[in-house]
Formats: C-alpha cells, sequence, structure tokens
C-alpha cells in the first residue's frame, strides 16, 4: 500500500519526501527535477510502541511502516503528455492514496511555474488533469461495454450505468470520488476500474515557519474549498520540518517545535493521516526478543492479522490470545493481565481492533 505525494513543481513535494523518509531526493529550484518516482518506507510514529517498550523491555522494536511515493510536479497538459505528463499519471494510477502538496507561502526567491502564488488554482490545475484522464479512461471503457450491453448482457447493462454517472460526473470537473455506488456490484465495478479520481486524498498546505502552528489565509481557502470533500487537511512548514530532521538530537528538536508552538513534528501528523487515508491499523506482539506493530487492513480478521507475520500462521490458525492495549498498559504485564481474567481467546471470526496486543496458536 503507497501513498504518492503529488501537485504542481517547485510546492515542496521533494522537500516532503526528504523529511518523511530522510532518503535525499534530490531538490531543486526548476520544474522536472524529480523523473523517476522516489519511494520511502516510511516509520510510523506511535506513542503505543513506546508504552509497551518501557513494560516489555525487548531487546528490539519494529515499528509499523508506510510506503510514500514523491511523483514529480504535473503541469497544464500532464493528461496529454505534457512535461512528462504520462510518466506521472502512471505512477500516480500505482498507489493507492494521493498526498496533494499546495503551496500556501509567499517567497520571490522560489519560483512559481503559473507566476504567484494561488492554492486554488494549483489545486484545480492537478484535479482537472487527473479528472481528464480519467475521463480517457472512462470513454475508452464505455465504446467496449456500450457494445455488450446492447446484446442484453445485464452485467454490462450494469457497467454502462455506472460508466454513464461517471462520465458525466467528470464532465462537470467534479472527481469520480464523489460517485456514491449504490451496492456492492458497483462497489467491485469501481475498484476494477482503477481511476485515479477514486484514491481517497489527503491535502498538505505548505506554509512558512510564521505559520506553521496557526496556518494563513491561503489555508482558510483550501480548508473553504475542500468542505465538501470528506478530505483531511494538514498545515506544514516543510522548509521548517527539513531543519528540524536535521537536528541531532531529541532535545534540540522539541526544543525548536517549542518556539514554534507545535508539540510534535508536523511530518508525524502526516504520516498517521496518510496511513489511516490507506484504510491501515496495527496491532502489535509484545516479548522480550521483540516489540512489533504489525500493519493490516481496517477489517482485517485474526487468521488474515496472522498471516501477515507468516503464511503459515494463517493456513494452520486455531486461535488468537487478545489483550486490548489499554489493559496491557493498566496492568503493566500479560500475566497480570491473565490474573484480572482481560486476557480474550478468540476464532477465526474475529475482527482486528487498532492496537490490539496479539499471541497466535497455529498448526501447520
Amino acid at each position: 500500500m503507497k501513498a504518492g505525494i503529488v501537485g504542481l513543481p517547485n510546492v515542496g513535494k521533494s522537500t516532503l519526501f526528504n523529511c518523511l523518509s530522510n532518503a535525499k531526493a534530490q531538490s531543486a529550484n526548476f520544474p522536472f527535477c524529480t523523473i523517476e518516482p522516489n519511494i520511502g518506507v516510511v516509520n510510523v510514529p506511535d506513542p503505543r510502541l513506546q508504552k509497551l517498550e518501557e513494560l516489555v523491555n525487548p531487546e528490539r522494536v519494529q515499528p509499523a511502516t508506510v510506503d510514500i511515493v514523491d511523483i514529480a510536479g504535473l503541469v497544464k497538459g500532464a493528461s496529454k503528455g505534457e512535461g512528462l505528463g504520462n510518466q506521472f499519471l502512471a505512477n500516480i494510477r500505482e498507489c493507492n492514496a494521493i498526498i496533494h502538496v499546495l503551496r500556501c507561502f509567499d517567497n520571490d526567491n522560489i519560483i512559481h511555474v503559473d507566476g504567484n502564488v494561488n492554492p486554488i488554482r494549483d489545486k484545480e490545475t492537478i484535479d482537472i488533469e487527473l479528472q481528464l484522464k480519467d475521463l480517457e479512461t472512462v470513454e475508452k471503457r464505455l465504446e467496449k461495454t456500450r457494445r455488450a450491453a446492447k446484446t442484453g448482457n445485464k452485467e454490462a447493462q450494469t457497467e454502462e450505468a455506472l460508466l454513464d454517472r461517471i462520465r458525466e460526473t467528470l464532465l462537470q470537473a467534479k472527481s469520480a470520488r464523489t460517485v456514491i455506488p449504490k451496492n456492492q456490484d458497483e462497489i467491485d465495478l469501481m475498484e476494477n476500474f482503477q481511476l485515479i479520481t477514486t484514491k481517497p486524498v489527503l491535502y498538505v498546505c505548505n506554509v512558512d515557519e510564521g505559520a506553521a502552528a496557526t496556518g494563513n489565509a491561503y489555508v482558510e481557502q483550501v480548508r473553504e474549498l475542500v468542505k465538501d470533500e470528506n478530505a483531511q487537511v494538514i498545515v506544514l512548514a516543510v522548509g521548517t520540518e527539513a531543519d528540524i530532521t536535521e537536528l541531532e538530537t531529541y532535545e534540540e528538536r522539541q526544543m525548536f517545535l517549542e518556539d514554534l508552538g507545535l508539540k510534535e513534528p508536523g511530518a508525524s501528523a502526516l504520516i498517521r493521516a496518510a496511513y489511516r487515508l490507506l484504510n491501515l491499523q496495527t496491532y502489535f506482539t509484545a516479548g522480550v526478543k521483540e516489540v512489533r506493530a504489525w500493519t493490516i487492513q481496517v477489517g482485517d480478521t485474526a487468521p488474515q492479522a496472522a498471516g501477515v507475520i507468516h503464511t503459515d500462521f494463517e493456513k494452520g490458525f486455531i486461535r488468537a490470545e487478545v489483550i486490548a492495549y489499554d489493559d496491557y498498559v493498566t496492568f503493566g504485564t500479560e500475566a497480570k493481565v491473565k490474573e484480572a481474567g482481560k486476557l480474550r481467546v478468540e476464532g477465526k471470526e474475529y475482527i482486528v481492533k487498532d492496537g490490539d496486543v496479539m499471541h497466535f496458536r497455529f498448526n501447520v
């Protein structure tokens, strides 16, 4: 599961990627500096993991991770291949969610491809390019589907009706994610179409240092624009975040954050938001050898969660021993949790909850 960072050239995408992954993607003050997508495997900050480490004192700790992709800047005409448009759009299609970076700061020394700072116009530029690409995909598919629907094929008729609704939505300059599927068949079809504008999106307003804690007028414009999209807006001073990552010690970083009026780096909040955007959650295993956060999809069953550790765990699943995270912290040790009767034994139908501490019994 990957989240792709998109935006116009020079809005701070590669700098943000460097902050998130500590990988040094090329970052320069001209368009098309990033051509090949950079992929970073980013640790998900989770204070629960630190608490379990304190209680268990393991030999090692392994956090959950999420893949972040730095995709080169899109420009007007990308859907028709302008700039390096076709390649960029293909890279976005391979991602499961979109982190859309908008420039919300003034700086005469950093070129804006359209001449001045206007995050509303910038957002619309990207949206239109993605919508045009989806429209092209939908119209190609409709040609084929209409022929099948005319023969009386019921499945093709269902697909045709949905494609027509999506096409009308895209022609109104709205994203395909605003089309609400009517039933499970339509949900399955929507997934099968693999449209770019059905992907969930998170907006990052890149501000200057003075606006890191409170935002600014540009941020308010963005919030007003996306209020009906059911999308999160995060305010981040990307250049400042880059400075924070360069500091040597935790204490230095905390002092820097306090001066800005922040409790934690904005990048940490962004990583957690990207994790949720991908519909991911965490369960834990906790033992003297290792305390580890494991990544699963929201709604996964106990056997599916076990399969993330090893396929044999899923194939030979017998039962799961489950402790709620809050109970583990309250009682302090697994033994005390058992004494209090708070350890549960769950079977194959159990839906894993975020933060569950689990042991699996299996037989292969």
